[in-house]
């Protein structure tokens, strides 16, 4: 074989090695990726009730994986915070996450009253002229008055989410005077309006916390946050809550109940 066909050939063999790496490299990382989903859900439902994790090996056993998957799985749930690795102890669960269900039209403290208190912190309240989309939301006239609300909300004193509710000023002007720090609004509109609430349309999706966002919660400048947009309605119809939830993602998990229409 002539030599520049042997450089050739050599060549090509390197590249077909380099690239089986790479290949087992993404495969570790897919299956690091799966097991760290199974691992999270175990985390959030209190599969580990002595907050530490089964040894590596063991791990690796139960779920049919390689120590380096495992460590890389491990090492997903760390950089969320979820888990941390102490010498001599192992790796044990350093945080947990809040269930707020998504089938039920609840305020947060009726949510998570299972799970310690809810307080407020009421960092602006007053009249706005509504913003076009939110009058439209609202169904107020473009321009008019309505009561804008901003709300830090913590649980057990730990920041959970900040809260932007616009309200109409027929309804919202009877909350001035109410005690939003220790009371869900929704049990106010209830009250003031003598009427039940009947329905809320929700979008939920994930944004990056602004500056000014990720320093309220606490949270890094940056970090991914739960953002859960709700126009809720009396039982009549009306809509009368208008509501931007920025919530901590390493805080809080989404659920609901979902059943499939025929």
């Amino acid at each position: 074989m002539p030599p520049t066909d042997r450089i050739r050939d050599h060549a090509g063999q390197g590249a077909t090695t380099v690239a089986a790496h790479r290949a087992r490299r993404r495969l570790r990382a897919d299956r690091a990726r799966q097991l760290a989903d199974l691992l999270r859900r175990q985390l959030l439902s209190d599969a580990f009730p002595d907050g530490s994790l089964p040894h590596e090996s063991t791990l690796a056993t139960e779920y049919r994986a390689s120590r380096n998957t495992v460590r890389q799985a491990l090492d997903l749930l760390r950089a969320e915070g979820l888990v941390e690795r102490l010498p001599g102890v192992g790796t044990v669960v350093v945080a947990q996450k809040y269930p707020h269900g998504l089938d039920r039209l609840m305020g947060l403290a009726e949510t998570l009253h299972e799970h310690g208190r809810v307080t407020n912190e009421v960092r602006t309240m007053g009249p706005v002229a509504a913003p076009a989309p939110v009058a439209d939301r609202l169904r107020v006239p473009p321009g008019a008055d309505v009561l804008y609300i901003e709300r830090l909300r913590r649980l057990n004193g730990l920041p959970l989410s900040l809260d932007l509710t616009y309200i109409p000023l027929d309804i919202g002007t009877a909350l001035l005077g109410a005690d939003l720090e220790n009371t869900d609004v929704f049990r106010l509109l209830e009250a003031i309006t003598g009427q039940r609430l009947g329905h809320a349309e929700i979008t939920l999706e994930a944004v990056n916390a602004d500056a000014n966002s990720a320093a309220v919660l606490e949270a890094p400048r940056g970090a991914a946050v739960l953002m859960l947009e709700r126009l809720t309605h009396l039982a009549d119809g009306r809509p009368v809550d208008l509501e931007f939830i920025r919530f901590r993602g390493d805080r809080i998990s989404m659920s609901g109940l979902l059943h499939r229409s025929r």
